[in-house]
């Protein structure tokens, strides 16, 4: 079965052709960051009307690359949500335009289902079952998960998410957006030890989050400051970066004890940082446990994840190409496939 996803959630468009013999044959990304660097965040208009003009380019240019015809395709999926309305509706009604045009069914994918199976797509790949630290966007959570559809909350952010902190930390220290990216490019040039930042809810005795505190507290140490000059603004780059991994780190250690489980899965965006990989996999290895992440191409929303997905819930397809989009979208509420 040869799987059409699109994922258009927020400020990049995604299109992926996966196949589900012959795995992944073609995907392409278009980012919007250029376009709303210059308002120093995402406009949710602008990106609609840029998914518009992408989506079916994209998918012209992944059957080109795939050497396929429209009419391979077997099922269309599209992000139904979370994610910005205007966003995901474009993605939504081209979907079902397709389906309907093709005759082809379509399968709604909720985007964080398609972060938390990203990993999948990598070699090796992690079996069921296994912990799930799921960092994207304005997530930040720890799920039990025994196979599609089967997952259990253990923890999750109580304010700010880990990829906001970085966001909102960036801003603080003058960079650009998007800023996490930015930031931690910045803390490579920090220096160990200058500044000490606290680890909120790092001794909590549950599996929960809170971030909200480490940017006042980053707010805090700038107005310190006599000079915010490259160095000290790569130092507290540093110390915030340090704070947040150690505080992922151990939450997600004390999730594979509480569990009983051996493999840990990363997702998400700041799925991506490199510190944070780092001293999972030091943390891992002294603790004979394996921890698994998807390519860096598929740490950010891309279309890979979406058409997995939905390949995954083939059962769920339908015909009747009556569509909606949900922008709060519980992960629970999903049915196993």
């Amino acid at each position: 079965m040869l799987v059409l996803g699109i994922e258009s959630s927020c400020d990049e468009t995604g299109i992926a052709l996966y196949h589900t013999e012959r795995g992944l044959l073609a995907h392409h990304l278009h980012s919007q960051i250029a376009m709303h660097a210059e308002y120093g965040g995402v406009v949710p208009e602008l990106a609609s009307r840029d998914h518009i003009r992408r989506v079916l380019p994209l998918t012209e240019r992944c059957l080109q690359d795939a050497g396929c015809q429209r009419s391979d395709i077997d099922a269309i999926a599209y992000t139904e949500g979370p994610g910005l309305a205007g966003a995901l509706l474009v993605g939504a009604s081209i979907a079902n335009a397709l389906g309907f045009a093709l005759q082809k069914p379509v399968i709604p994918v909720h985007h964080l289902e398609g972060h938390l199976l990203s990993p999948l797509l990598a070699d090796p790949a992690p079996a069921f079952p296994f912990v799930a630290l799921l960092v994207s966007g304005g997530h930040s959570q720890l799920m039990a998960v025994r196979g599609v559809g089967q997952y259990e909350l253990l923890g999750e952010t109580v304010d700010d998410a880990a990829g906001e902190a970085f966001d909102k930390t960036a801003k603080l220290l003058g960079l650009g957006y998007p800023g996490g990216p930015a930031l931690s490019r910045l803390a490579d040039q920090g220096l160990t030890g200058r500044f000490t930042l606290p680890r909120p809810m790092l001794h909590s005795g549950d599996l929960d989050f809170s971030f909200s505190g480490l940017k006042t507290a980053v707010l805090t140490l700038v107005r310190q400051q006599d000079t915010l000059d490259p160095q000290t603004q790569a130092d507290i780059a540093l110390a915030f970066q340090e704070a947040i991994v150690e505080v992922l780190v151990k939450k997600s250690l004390a999730a594979l004890k509480q569990t009983g489980m051996k493999q840990l899965v990363v997702a998400g965006g700041v799925g991506a940082n490199r510190q944070l990989r780092q001293q999972l996999d030091l943390a891992a290895e002294r603790r004979r446990l394996k921890v698994f992440y998807p390519p860096l191409a598929f740490c950010t929303d891309n279309g890979a994840m979406i058409a997995f997905a939905g390949a995954q819930r083939l059962r769920f397809a339908n015909h009747d190409y009556a569509f909606s989009v949900k922008p709060r979208w519980d992960l629970s509420t999903l049915p196993a496939a």
